[in-house]
């Protein structure tokens, strides 16, 4: 087993970086450069200070030695310098991304908390009355964009009820309030961001269990636990439930890259500090190190996320370990 992760982790390198070529080049090939969002409204900046500042980024350059140069700087973990404020990439990254992993990972725990019971509930219930209202509300968590039940739920629990703050992560009088006060204010900030962040993989995660479960309770050897006189609580959560959660394992390592990719929406709505608002902004202000930086977190997430997939299925399935 020890040999087979080493040589997983080994193949996630040569894919990484051809994940950073073909993001380097894409965003290379969009019309702008950073040195063309600070100069283009400023009439004191002229036509020949525009083109030193561009051979000072190294904008001159060809494509490939551009990536050369930010490769080498990525390996000795130096992420370069914002276009726009000068500062470092990582320093950005560090302060934006923990509040996009807590938000993020208390949505996979309320997603995981939720969605597994219903599909559970609606696999050993199908075709009841329960399971079709139960579908009927994961069609409409489908179809309901996240940004119109963001600002609904903005409108009655932050307006009209007045129940919930609907902007940032903290109060303006922040500073003063003891830690038990500071500790609810911002379980109050969090509640919308983290339910909406939730809602539509909340639908995802059910029936995907729903499925899973049904094609399983159906096999030959539920059937002999049910024959054998097992209680029904034995044979669902001890024999069905494990394999039905195989394919459970392959959706959560897909959600692990929306942590920083999926926030964008939620972060600009409510108007949240995170990674995913700085990466809009850098796009918007086509600064190139920024967006590689966070695009390189990306990519490692998504690969760390198939990694740790895999591993599950060795330990959820032991066939899986032997074909290894």
């Amino acid at each position: 087993m020890t040999f087979i992760i080493i040589r997983r982790l080994a193949g996630l390198i040569p894919v990484f970086f051809g994940i950073t070529v073909v993001s380097f080049f894409v965003i290379h090939l969009a019309p702008g450069k950073p040195t063309d969002i600070q100069t283009s409204m400023n009439p004191k900046v002229s036509y020949e200070a525009r083109l030193r500042w561009e051979r000072i980024e190294g904008f001159d350059k060809p494509i490939h030695v551009q990536y050369a140069k930010w490769l080498g700087k990525f390996i000795r973990f130096d992420f370069g310098r914002s276009h726009i404020d000068g500062r470092p990439v990582s320093d950005k990254i560090l302060e934006r991304i923990p509040i996009t992993l807590l938000i993020n990972i208390l949505s996979l725990v309320l997603i995981f908390a939720i969605g597994i019971p219903i599909g559970i509930f609606s696999a050993v219930k199908r075709n009841s009355i329960l399971d079709r209202l139960t579908t009927v509300g994961v069609f409409i968590g489908f179809s309901a964009p996240e940004f119109w039940i963001a600002l609904l739920l903005m409108s009655l629990f932050g307006i009209t009820l007045g129940w919930l703050p609907i902007s940032g992560i903290k109060s303006l009088d922040f500073e003063y309030l003891t830690l038990a006060g500071k500790i609810a204010d911002v379980a109050k900030h969090l509640v919308l961001p983290v339910a909406i962040a939730a809602f539509g993989s909340l639908a995802g995660i059910s029936r995907y269990m729903r499925s899973s479960m049904v094609n399983i309770i159906n096999q030959d050897y539920i059937r002999t636990s049910r024959a054998k006189g097992l209680k029904e609580s034995d044979v669902i959560y001890k024999h069905a439930l494990k394999n039905a959660l195989l394919p459970v394992i392959t959706i959560l390592g897909l959600s692990i890259p929306g942590l920083i990719g999926g926030s964008v929406i939620f972060e600009s709505i409510f108007a949240i500090p995170g990674m995913g608002r700085l990466f809009y902004e850098s796009v918007m202000a086509r600064d190139f190190n920024t967006i590689m930086g966070v695009l390189s977190i990306g990519a490692i997430l998504t690969l760390l996320g198939n990694f740790l997939a895999d591993i599950a299925y060795s330990y959820a399935d032991p066939r899986i370990r032997i074909a290894k």
